[in-house]
């Protein structure tokens, strides 16, 4: 378990601090992975397949295409100023701290567990009442990679010099 939370530690922090944005998406396919290891590490199968089928299958490849497909539209950025980068390390680690002694009570709380959902009444639920849902994240999805390539299509290239 600890080498997972490691392997997401390490992936999550490269994806913050990697300048190039293809290789950040792709950590970031690291962290998604190492997420759905961590669910199978506490018996949770079934959110470890979502979570590699939804996040890494569709939500990584729209990144990445988006990431590829805008690429060429970005001008070269100059890099931030040296010391930007420790305040804003340290506005994220009092907000997580924040949120995490503001949410102890939920885990305190937590009612006693109910029987366990069978997988074949899940799947009754996910292809009855929340098909909806899902076609409407897909065809939000759908229009953000179509904006993504409008977006390529309509900016003027830059010019090399």
């Amino acid at each position: 378990m600890w080498l997972m939370a490691a392997l997401v530690l390490v992936g999550s922090v490269w994806v913050v601090t990697l300048r190039n944005l293809f290789r950040a998406a792709l950590s970031l396919g690291l962290v998604l992975l190492g997420v759905a290891g961590l669910f199978i590490l506490v018996g949770a199968e079934f959110l470890a397949f979502v979570q590699i089928l939804i996040y890494v299958g569709a939500i990584l490849t729209l990144v990445v295409f988006a990431v590829m497909l805008t690429a060429k539209v970005q001008g070269p950025e100059a890099p931030p100023p040296r010391g930007q980068q420790w305040p804003a390390a340290a506005v994220a680690g009092a907000l997580f701290s924040l949120f995490a002694t503001a949410t102890q009570w939920i885990v305190r709380s937590a009612p006693a567990p109910q029987d366990p959902v069978s997988l074949q009444q899940l799947g009754q639920a996910l292809t009855t009442t929340l098909l909806l849902p899902f076609e409407v994240i897909s065809l939000v999805l759908v229009a953000a990679l179509v904006g993504a390539v409008a977006v390529a299509a309509i900016l003027p290239p830059e010019e090399s010099s």
